[in-house]
């Protein structure tokens, strides 16, 4: 018997620590909850979680409780309550049952947290391994994630897929005040799942509109705005140029800023050089000379094929326009779905080009024109959209480095195609050459090279491979083949692309670096041995011979980047 005592004793004495938590007449089902968290079995330090519950309801207040979405459980409706509060005020809720969330499985296993005996469940979520240790000991019942069994208990702890791990590092009874529950007074607009989640993604980062539903086609001899006023749209080149003066926010440390364009035919079935760019204003000339005035007032230099080429590398007095996007209209997208029908091809709405843009933001600030060029002669032409996203970045993002020089030497886009500007046929019996002048103080200098070849028959650059070649002071110091295999993978982009006798669709077929419906992304070449000064930058490329009409030419931008001190 004494051995018995000195059993219960010592169970007694071993659960001190947690009861010591709770004060005789403190509420039982009132208290605070605060979870830590670790990965591979180390302590994530400065990162908690606390649980506020009161009764049947409960609050998950991650971090420092400032996030614009805010998470409760009420637990006599066996619900979860997510609101997400909006800038502009805008309050959207979702209230989801407890049912509806993943079923956990009940495992035999148990272990002990906190001083209290918890039994084990495991759920699956999106292809993770959830297991949960939660107790029914207690009054108290709620769960640091609102997603994970939530109605299970109190859970204690949170492991997934064996390496990340929320566990409860103490619990303390006391009184919840109402700014601690911040229990919803306005629930504002109740919403589905769906809608809920694309509400929280988009409020998680900045949308800057640039362009809606614009049409780009030729022909409609759209009037411009007087002046030069901010955001207006402006038509150019027959209609085949949109362009705007917008006023973009200062760069922040850390940010990621992407570019998203979506397109869809309005009437033109083929598949369209694309181009979204920016117009330096640092020098007496700019492009936007070239779209008021035409492609004469734009300097030229002439190659050695004898033909004259407009505004397409830098002078000591002009920047050519800076390529921000280079892409390619499908055939027929939206405008021919219904008119081409095939069993189990479920044509695209639309396309959408998304491109990570972050080597540019430090042009892209403060009041800048952007524009946007399909080449096209076509009265209804083409619909876009346009605009920019500002994706804010963590502690590590604000340490990475951006360059904040950037400087655009060359541009042979003819984007004032429909305006007399010449096609980049100079590569025939000629080199794109340019001098720059490059800066004291510069480092991790690089160059933004993007390039695709064209020539729509089958001799033509844009169905066979070229080598292009870049030489900084006569040195080459980057070559490749660029060249695009994989255009079939985007075949229900393009309705209206004709069909061969062997099956194979225009669209599946490999080009110089492009496809219908995509984007071609920039090839970044190091410079590391460029030192102040002047250099000649040159771009060779062997293009191929015309044929009858047709010939062959070559779209290429380059923009120098890198950090000034």
């Amino acid at each position: 018997m004494k051995g018995l005592l000195l059993v219960f004793a010592g169970l007694a004495i071993a659960m001190q620590p947690v009861q010591a938590q709770r004060k005789k007449g403190v509420d039982s089902a009132s208290a605070v909850i605060t979870y830590g968290f670790g990965s591979n079995g180390k302590t994530i330090p400065g990162n908690e979680l606390q649980l506020f519950i009161d009764h049947q309801r409960a609050h998950i207040v991650a971090g420092n409780g400032k996030q614009k979405e805010q998470q409760f459980l009420q637990m006599s409706e066996q619900a979860s309550l997510q609101v997400l509060s909006l800038p502009n005020n805008e309050v959207y809720t979702l209230k989801k049952p407890f049912s509806e969330y993943a079923a956990p499985e009940l495992l035999p296993d148990t272990a002990t947290i906190l001083g209290y005996v918890c039994k084990k469940a495991k759920l699956f979520i999106r292809s993770n391994t959830i297991e949960v240790w939660y107790t029914n000991a207690l009054t108290l019942k709620g769960t640091p994630n609102i997603t994970i069994a939530p109605g299970l208990g109190l859970v204690l702890k949170i492991v997934r897929n064996g390496n990340s791990e929320t566990l409860a590092k103490k619990i303390t009874y006391r009184k919840i005040t109402d700014a601690e529950l911040a229990w919803p007074t306005n629930t504002g607009t109740m919403v589905n799942d769906a809608a809920y989640m694309r509400q929280v993604i988009d409020s998680r980062y900045t949308t800057l509109p640039v362009f809606n539903q614009e049409q780009i086609s030729w022909g409609n001899n759209p009037a411009n705005p007087q002046g030069e006023q901010l955001n207006q749209t402006y038509h150019y080149a027959g209609g085949t140029v949109i362009l705007k003066k917008v006023s973009l926010p200062a760069v922040k440390k850390g940010e990621t800023l992407f570019a998203e364009l979506t397109q869809y035919s309005n009437g033109d079935a083929y598949d369209r050089t694309g181009s979204v760019f920016m117009i330096p204003a640092d020098k007496a000339t700019s492009f936007l000379d070239g779209l008021q005035k035409g492609v004469q007032a734009l300097p030229l230099f002439t190659a050695n094929n004898g033909s004259p080429y407009h505004g397409m590398v830098a002078t000591d007095n002009y920047l050519p326009a800076l390529e921000i996007l280079r892409f390619f209209t499908p055939f027929g997208v939206r405008q021919f779905n219904n008119q081409v029908k095939i069993a189990g091809y479920n044509w695209a709405d639309s396309v959408i080009y998304k491109q990570d843009i972050t080597e540019l933001h430090n042009r892209l600030q403060g009041d800048v024109w952007l524009g946007v060029y399909i080449g096209n002669y076509d009265k209804g032409g083409h619909k876009v959209s346009l605009s920019l996203k500002y994706y804010p970045g963590d502690a590590e993002d604000e340490n990475r480095a951006t360059p904040n020089w950037i400087y655009p030497i060359f541009n042979t886009t003819n984007l004032m195609e429909m305006a007399g500007q010449e096609y980049a046929t100079l590569f025939d019996k000629d080199s794109l050459k340019v001098t720059v002048n490059i800066p004291e103080g510069l480092r991790n200098v690089q160059l933004r090279f993007l390039t695709t070849g064209h020539g729509g028959w089958g001799g033509g650059d844009e169905f066979n491979p070229k080598q292009n070649e870049i030489f900084v002071d006569g040195k080459r110091i980057y070559h490749f083949i660029p060249w695009r295999t994989d255009c079939a993978t985007y075949r229900l982009s393009n309705p209206a692309s004709g069909n061969f006798g062997n099956g194979l669709s225009s669209s599946d077929l490999s080009r110089s670096n492009w496809c219908p419906g995509t984007l071609t992304s920039p090839v970044i070449i190091s410079l590391p041995d460029i030192t102040p000064g002047l250099h000649t930058i040159q771009v060779a490329i062997p293009q191929g011979k015309p044929e009858g009409s047709s010939q062959s030419f070559w779209n290429v931008s380059g923009t120098l980047i890198g950090e000034k001190k």
